[in-house]
């Protein structure tokens, strides 16, 4: 039997701390409007003081089991993305495997920065079918407001904190692609642009966390083209086409990418999940998180074509496709 990664579950998280535009105006030189205009953003969660990037996966990591309707311990793999893991080492991914009381599995942290989501999803599938794990729990977490520079107001407008998590499980692939489960994805890397989006910091450098560093028009630019790049890399492979595509749930760092990647793809914008006006910019924790809020309000249906595109630093960009 040909084994295809199935979604059984998925969960999400946010702090309780909502921070509004017109706050940060008191602190910055800056407006509602003019964030607004630049990013679609109006508002962002920011964990607590005390609150660890550990604390949100293992909530929505909950989430996620209680929605497929799984043990903690039922899972063998757990894949965490994260650019703020808790301390340097050991994995973030170990302490959530802790926090949910799950012995002896696979654990580990994937560092691809916004496309981290997509990165630990094609992982996590490939371990799948390889037989090499049956149940895995993919999360996206970031408390990316501890590495800002809240006196840029370039890139401290942007971001804000969150979790979102999947539960795969495998089950019987068919061929032509109508049973559920994630049928395709891929993965991209340009180390060359490493200087576009980047922290000035860490442990082998200068001993310090920094923080986010980014040239605005470069990223945008990148962004769009790679994102739009993947998704049709991923169709053409599958002898689809973007009118088969039901949902595209991409990364959400600002709303002039995300219409630039629709108009690039000729993608109407309502078929597009769009988060970003209230979670801002959530890195690694974008994608699921979005994934989680289109499933819970009814836009995602069984049988539904739903493709998931990211970019991030490094650079890095991907996508999945899943029938859902």
């Amino acid at each position: 039997m040909d084994v295809r990664s199935q979604i059984i579950g998925c969960g999400s998280y946010l702090p309780d701390r909502i921070v509004t535009n017109a706050e940060l105006a008191e602190q910055l030189d800056t407006s509602d409007e003019w964030i607004t205009s630049r990013s679609g953003i109006r508002q962002r969660h920011i964990a607590a003081d005390g609150e660890l990037t550990s604390d949100l996966a293992f909530r929505a990591s909950e989430r996620a089991l209680a929605d497929a309707g799984m043990a903690a311990t039922d899972v063998d793999l757990i894949i965490l993305g994260t650019t703020t893991p808790d301390n340097t080492f050991p994995a973030t991914a170990t302490k959530v495997q802790a926090m949910l009381g799950i012995g002896d599995a696979v654990a580990f942290d994937v560092q691809a920065v916004c496309t981290g989501f997509v990165y630990g999803l094609s992982v996590a599938d490939n371990f799948i079918k390889a037989r090499q794990a049956e149940t895995a729990l993919v999360i996206g977490a970031e408390t990316f407001t501890r590495i800002l520079d809240w006196e840029d107001r370039g890139t401290c407008v942007l971001f804000g904190d969150g979790a979102g998590a999947v539960v795969l499980r495998a089950g019987e692939a068919d061929a032509d692609g109508k049973a559920p489960g994630i049928l395709s994805t891929r993965l991209h890397s340009d180390g060359r642009y490493n200087d576009v989006l980047y922290v000035d910091g860490g442990p082998s450098s200068t001993k310090t966390s920094g923080f986010v560093r980014m040239a605005g028009k470069e990223v945008f630019r990148h962004a769009v083209a790679n994102m739009a790049a993947v998704v049709e890399e991923i169709l053409g492979e599958r002898g689809l086409t973007i009118d088969d595509i039901d949902w595209l749930i991409p990364h959400q760092a600002n709303k002039r990418i995300l219409d630039g990647t629709a108009r690039k793809l000729n993608l109407p914008a309502e078929r597009v999940v769009v988060t970003v006006e209230h979670h801002a910019n959530t890195s690694a924790a974008s994608i699921p998180l979005a994934l989680d809020e289109a499933v819970r309000d009814g836009r995602i249906q069984s049988g539904q074509l739903v493709m998931l595109d990211g970019m991030g630093g490094g650079l890095t960009w991907g996508a999945g496709l899943v029938r859902w």
